[in-house]
């Protein structure tokens, strides 16, 4: 049945398509639950969202939107908003209290029973892009000493609801992470064997201290659906899973191409934005640019006697700074995405500056070549006069193309890797960023190469 349909009924109080009334059991998963919820306005969600059962209103709330997950906690008694809280996984519960403000972390804390609240404070106490964000306490463990069949029926007996029970984390007497094991290991030896006779010796883990891109590399690499988090005396705190992890590399993406697109990153999706603090994140920096901008006239006003004496040269100032402000975003763009998968790093300055500058002289010499001809091919076919001098004029543009083209990828290339040094974000170094400082400098690099070559004939 289509989301559109489903939505309508349940807009009429009808949760036939959702769930079977008389025994609770459901028709639809928890995650296409949230899809329709999040489709609701605020005044729908929540007469909807309580007329769920109890239970499935646990199941659907952790695949909900921060920002609707938000708006149903702040809209319900306390009694079963602290329902919901603790009934949430490790994980889960700190995706939504890492997106509360100060004040609102305070009082919601106070939601959570006192182990809870504990554990989640000082988890809250790292860094917003650490790996402790996105550690689940929930997962199966099993000591050394036991053989394959005890281990199996401890498991039953303990691990009963489990999310990441794929996998079981062998421990010693102390609590520390030994290896991990594969259910499929438990299933298919034999189940008089120690568990030490079918550890394989190696597991790959994170430390409480990593960064969340750590987690990202280290998944990456191995492939895991999970993967443990020790401290530095390796007891196991808990693990993360790969879901968690999709969702950082998610939000990172998301943060990197809106800022290299000349905007603040927003905080939630752009639907559910504000319109004004829309218009704030995006105002900024087209307020920078525009003042970039204006040094482009500034700089134009410098050679006005240039152009007043060779009109011709304002022919080709459109395509002299859009060439090198198109060079310079592509490889801003080819750097910021190398810097972000770790392909690059800033030790690689070197060998970058020189391939652009290899890059940036052969792209150069293509659209120089280009433009050479063109303006050969309009004066012999007499399309355009571009008066006596008009070879001179093909030389001024294919040299300023080669310097400008040059300039830019060199330009765009290094400033992500010296923001990245200065241990900033290098997406700030936009795309719009970079052109228009490049078509301030192209400017001036167009205007003396025309000095030079013009020289005692037009100029």
């Amino acid at each position: 049945m289509k989301l559109r349909q489903i939505r309508d009924n349940v807009l009429k109080g009808d949760f036939s398509d959702l769930f079977n009334s008389s025994n609770k059991k459901l028709k639809a998963p928890p995650s296409e639950i949230a899809r329709i919820l999040s489709t609701l306005n605020g005044e729908d969600l929540m007469p909807v969202f309580s007329a769920l059962p109890d239970a499935l209103q646990i199941a659907v709330f952790r695949f909900l939107d921060i920002l609707v997950q938000k708006k149903i906690i702040f809209s319900l008694s306390k009694e079963r908003a602290s329902s919901i809280l603790n009934s949430l996984h490790s994980d889960d519960r700190m995706s939504f209290y890492s997106a509360l403000r100060g004040p609102e972390i305070s009082k919601y804390l106070d939601y959570l029973d006192e182990k809870k609240k504990n554990a989640t404070h000082d988890l809250l106490g790292y860094p917003v892009q650490n790996v402790a964000r996105l550690v689940n306490t929930h997962f199966a463990s099993i000591p050394i000493n036991m053989t394959v069949a005890q281990a199996s029926e401890h498991l039953r007996n303990n691990f009963k609801d489990v999310e990441n029970i794929n996998v079981a984390y062998i421990l010693d007497s102390e609590g520390k992470l030994l290896d991990d094991i594969p259910i499929r290991r438990l299933v298919l030896s034999d189940q008089n064997k120690k568990m030490d006779e079918i550890m394989d010796g190696f597991c790959a883990q994170l430390q409480i201290k990593d960064s969340a891109d750590d987690a990202v590399d280290l998944f990456h690499i191995h492939g895991s659906d999970t993967l443990p988090v020790i401290n530095d005396q390796n007891i196991l705190l808990g693990v993360v899973t790969v879901d968690d992890v999709l969702k950082v590399a998610e939000r990172q993406s998301t943060r990197e191409m809106q800022r290299f697109g000349g905007t603040e990153s927003l905080e939630y999706p752009y639907v559910n934005t504000p319109f004004f603090s829309l218009i704030q994140k995006r105002a900024g920096w087209l307020i920078i640019l525009f003042v970039g901008e204006m040094l482009t006239a500034t700089a134009m006003g410098y050679f006005e006697a240039e152009i007043a004496k060779a009109v011709v040269l304002a022919l080709f100032v459109p395509l002299i700074i859009s060439s090198g402000g198109n060079s310079g975003s592509q490889a801003a763009t080819l750097i910021i995405r190398a810097l972000a998968v770790r392909e690059l790093s800033i030790r690689d300055w070197w060998y970058v500056m020189r391939r652009e500058i290899l890059s940036g002289l052969t792209l150069g010499l293509i659209l120089g070549t280009i433009g050479f001809l063109r303006i050969t091919l309009w004066q012999k076919m007499g399309w355009y006069d571009y008066g006596e001098h008009w070879l001179l004029m093909c030389i001024t543009i294919f040299f300023s193309l080669i310097g400008i083209i040059i300039w830019g990828t060199l330009s765009g290339s290094m400033i992500p890797m010296l923001l990245k040094s200065l241990k900033l974000d290098p997406a700030a170094s936009s795309a719009p960023f970079v052109a228009t400082l490049v078509d301030v400098t192209g400017l001036v690099i167009y205007f003396s190469i025309a000095a030079i070559v013009l020289k005692g004939t037009l100029l």
